[in-house]
C-alpha cells in the first residue's frame, strides 16, 4: 500500500510540473519514452571509516518524460522510469548480490544545441527514488539462497536479525551528454551519484558510522515524440 500511494504522489508531482512549466511555454512542448543499461554499485565506508569494496552489477532501466521548454535551447525536463540498482561483493568462497528496485523521477534542466540536422544534449539535475523491491542472493560453491531485501529506516527490536535492511528514500544527482536526430531518437550516456545514505539506523549498532550510496553509469536509449 506505501508503494502505491508513493507512486501516486510521484505521478501527481510529475503532472503538477508538466502543468506549471507549460504556462511559461517558449516552444514546442515533447514526450519521450527511453530505457537503457549501465552498471551499478554500492559505495561507502564500513564502520571503522574503511571503503567498502564492492563490485559492478548490471542494471536497467525504462520510462518516459516530458521537455519543457524555459528559454531558447533550455529545457526542464522531469521524468519518470522504473530502473534497479545494486552491487555484488565477493569475501572468501562467498558471493553476496544485492539487486534493489526504484521508482525514479530524475529533474533535469538540458541544453539542447544545433548541431548537423539534430541536437546535441547536455543535462543536468536532481533525482529522488523509492524502493520498491529487492533481493540479496548468496552462493558458495553449489550452494545458493536468496531473500527478499527489507525498505526501512530503522531497524528495531523484534526484526529479524539476519535480514538486509535499506532506507527506502534515495535522492542524489544525474548527468547526461547525448544526441538527437531530427527524426527524434536519441542516444545518451548517463552517471548517476547518490547523495543520500540508504543505511538504515539500527538498534543493534547505535554508534555505526558507516554509509551506503549507490553509484552507476550507463547509456539510455529513447524516441522523443
Amino acid at each position: 500500500m506505501k508503494t502505491k500511494k508513493v507512486s501516486l504522489i510521484l505521478i501527481f508531482t510529475l503532472i503538477i510540473s508538466m502543468a506549471m512549466a507549460q504556462s511559461g511555454d517558449t516552444g514546442r512542448t515533447s514526450f519521450a519514452i527511453l530505457g537503457g543499461v549501465g552498471y551499478q554499485n554500492l559505495n561507502g565506508e564500513d564502520n571503522s571509516g574503511d571503503k567498502l569494496e564492492n563490485d559492478m552489477i548490471m542494471g536497467y532501466h525504462f520510462g518516459v518524460n516530458v521537455q519543457l521548454p524555459v528559454a531558447p535551447e533550455f529545457y526542464f525536463q522531469p521524468g519518470l522510469q522504473f530502473s534497479t540498482k545494486g552491487a555484488e561483493n565477493t569475501v572468501s568462497i562467498l558471493k553476496s548480490t544485492y539487486k534493489l528496485s526504484y521508482i525514479e523521477m530524475p529533474l533535469n534542466f538540458v541544453y539542447k544545441g544545433q548541431l548537423g540536422n539534430g541536437f546535441i544534449m547536455v543535462g543536468f539535475g536532481p533525482y529522488v527514488a523509492y524502493g520498491v523491491g529487492g533481493k540479496a542472493m548468496y552462493e558458495s560453491g553449489s550452494v545458493s539462497s536468496e531473500s527478499d531485501i527489507e525498505f526501512k529506516n530503522e531497524v528495531v527490536s523484534g526484526d529479524p536479525v539476519l535480514a538486509v535492511y535499506i532506507k527506502p528514500f534515495d535522492a542524489g544527482g544525474n548527468v547526461f551528454f547525448g544526441y538527437e536526430m531530427a527524426g527524434g531518437l536519441f542516444l545518451q550516456l548517463n552517471a548517476q551519484l547518490g547523495m543520500l545514505n540508504i543505511r538504515p539506523d539500527s538498534y543493534l549498532l547505535p554508534d555505526d558510522n558507516s554509509t551506503l550510496k549507490n553509484t552507476g553509469f550507463g547509456i539510455s536509449l529513447g524516441y522523443r515524440l
